[in-house]
């Protein structure tokens, strides 16, 4: 009887401490191929839970978030999503990053009437998510016209593409050869690579194979390790490499075989705001952001804040309601945001940049 009271006590206090905070979901990628670009992320959030406490925190109550790893696997990622949803009962879940995850999680929340904010994926196919999902990033269809017009203007006409072989990369390498071609371009060769394997030599020397003016890639963080590590050692350096989403394709990769890559990025800050954040960042870890979606999830920790303040409410629906009236011209610090009616932000910011120590504007 004593054990059922004590039970039945924890539970009243478990259940009076989320009522004393107001939460929200995280599911990034802390382990695994993208572990550098999730633990970058989960600063960012950090940081962003500390700004809305240090103003009051929401409904008067402290305000956290709770992450969860998605360890770059569909099937954790969904398990994460179902725990947040089920027993957190969170009404907002930000993440992940790679499209192949961030779909089916993104599908998964809507289907349970829990908003999902995408603050890194890529593809287009995001954007048919449902109508619970906001999207803060510039997809494909922008930054492969972005990318092709770049290097087009450096002066490339014929080019290789490599790219993984999932949503976001068939979206990157059809895309850019759309874009490309439209200017003049011509793609000589196009491979997608399998996820995971040890070595990527077959993949090189096949792109290799039709001499192309430079290599245009796109690759996550420890394949791209590998990839930019063999592709030096082939002697496929003396070609110019240019990166799609240039941070992601560095982040893991030594300076010494980075070095003096180009590429572009989706915009990581922008104005006084973004250089208050960059300069908190720097302050808080030492050290600059690695990529650059640390920003797009600070915005989205931020916005959903304000979204339940404005709503006077964690009700999803209400969190939903309020975040299409803020996101008209929402001062980020990724520039401004403005949703289109399909919840998709409308012009997305991109930068033009190469790697010199690191990656820094051109």
């Amino acid at each position: 009887m004593k054990a059922i009271v004590a039970a039945a006590l924890c539970v009243a206090s478990v259940g009076a401490l989320a009522q004393e905070s107001v939460q929200m979901g995280a599911v990034l990628s802390l382990t695994g191929a993208n572990a550098t670009v999730g633990e970058d992320v989960r600063r960012a959030v950090d940081l962003a839970v500390e700004k809305v406490n240090s103003q009051g925190g929401v409904l008067g109550k402290k305000f956290s978030v709770i992450v969860e790893d998605s360890g770059g696997n569909p099937t954790t990622a969904l398990n994460a999503a179902r725990k947040l949803v089920s027993v957190d009962k969170v009404p907002v879940v930000i993440g992940e990053y790679s499209s192949g995850i961030s779909i089916p999680l993104g599908q998964y929340l809507v289907k349970e009437g829990v908003t999902h904010i995408n603050i890194a994926s890529t593809s287009v196919k995001i954007r048919d998510i449902g109508a619970t999902s906001f999207n803060l990033i510039g997809l494909e269809n922008f930054g492969n016209k972005f990318s092709a017009a770049d290097t087009w203007a450096l002066g490339y006409r014929k080019v290789a593409v490599i790219a993984p072989n999932n949503a976001y990369g068939q979206g990157v390498s059809h895309g850019f050869k759309e874009e490309f071609e439209k200017l003049g371009g011509q793609v000589v060769t196009e491979v997608l690579y399998t996820a995971g394997q040890s070595t990527y030599r077959r993949e090189l020397q096949q792109i290799a194979r039709s001499a192309p003016d430079a290599y245009v890639y796109t690759a996550y963080g420890q394949e791209s390790a590998i990839i930019n590590r063999e592709a030096f050692e082939l002697g496929l350096r003396k070609t110019p490499w240019y990166g799609i989403l240039l941070s992601m394709c560095l982040s893991d990769t030594p300076a010494e075989i980075a070095n003096g890559q180009l590429g572009m990025e989706v915009g990581s800050v922008d104005g006084p705001a973004g250089k208050a954040y960059a300069d908190a960042f720097r302050a808080r870890y030492k050290e600059g952001m690695k990529t650059s979606y640390t920003g797009y999830a600070y915005d989205a920790v931020l916005m959903t804040a304000a979204a339940i303040n404005k709503a006077r409410s964690t009700k999803p629906a209400d969190i939903q309601a309020a975040l299409k009236e803020i996101g008209k011209n929402y001062a980020g610090v990724t520039g401004s945001i403005t949703f289109d009616q399909d919840r998709q932000r409308q012009n997305p910011p991109y930068a033009k940049l190469k790697y010199d120590g690191k990656v820094v504007p051109r």
